[in-house]
C-alpha cells in the first residue's frame, strides 16, 4: 500500500522542525559551558602597587587631589571592570627602585616630577583606544591618557621571544 505524499509530508515536516530544534537548543547550551566565566567588577579604587597590568588605559594627573576626584567617577563607569589608582609618593617609590642603580637620575628627579594616576582594566570587549579618546575627551585637565596593551605592542613589534600572553583579566 502506498502512502500518500501528503500524509508523509504531515511526519516529514514536523521530524525536521523538532531535530532543527534540538540541534539550536544544543548549540547554545555547548555555547553556554564553553564561554568564559564574567569577570568580577569592582570599580573601589585600589592602590596600583603589587599589580602588573598588561592591558589597561591609565589617566595621569598633576596632583593627588585631582587623581582622587578622578577615581571616584568610575563607580558607574559600564566599562571599567577595575581602578587602581597611584600617589605621586608611590609613582616616586616605584620610580626610585625601577631607576635604584641610576643615581644621575634619581638625583634629577624630585617626588613632585611625576604624576598621581589612575589606571583601568576594562570590561572585556571594551576598544581600549576608543575608550582612552573618551576619557581623554572627560578629563580635559588630565597630563595624559595613555594605553596599554602588551598583546598589540607585541605584535606590532614582530617580537621573536614576545612577552607571555596577557590574560583577559588584564594583568599577569
Amino acid at each position: 500500500m502506498a502512502e500518500n505524499p501528503r500524509s508523509l509530508v504531515r511526519i516529514v515536516v514536523p521530524v525536521v522542525v523538532v531535530a532543527l530544534a534540538a540541534g539550536v537548543g544544543l548549540a547554545f547550551f555547548v555555547a553556554t559551558l564553553l564561554r568564559p566565566p564574567d569577570l568580577p567588577v569592582d570599580t573601589n579604587p585600589v592602590p596600583l602597587a603589587g599589580h602588573n597590568l598588561c592591558a589597561s588605559v591609565a589617566v595621569y594627573f598633576r596632583s593627588d587631589d585631582e587623581m582622587r576626584a578622578a577615581a571616584e567617577t568610575f563607580h558607574g563607569d559600564p566599562k571599567a571592570r577595575r581602578v587602581f589608582v597611584q600617589t605621586k609618593a608611590e609613582a616616586y617609590a616605584r620610580f626610585k627602585e625601577i631607576f635604584k642603580d641610576q643615581a644621575e637620575l634619581l638625583q634629577a628627579t624630585r617626588p613632585d616630577d611625576l604624576p598621581a594616576s589612575v589606571s583601568l582594566l576594562a570590561v572585556p570587549g571594551t576598544d581600549l583606544d576608543a575608550w582612552a579618546r573618551e576619557l581623554h575627551a572627560r578629563f580635559t585637565h588630565a597630563d595624559q591618557v595613555r594605553v596599554s596593551d602588551l598583546n598589540a605592542t607585541a605584535a606590532q613589534l614582530k617580537l621573536t621571544a614576545p612577552p607571555p600572553k596577557c590574560p583577559r583579566e588584564g594583568e599577569y
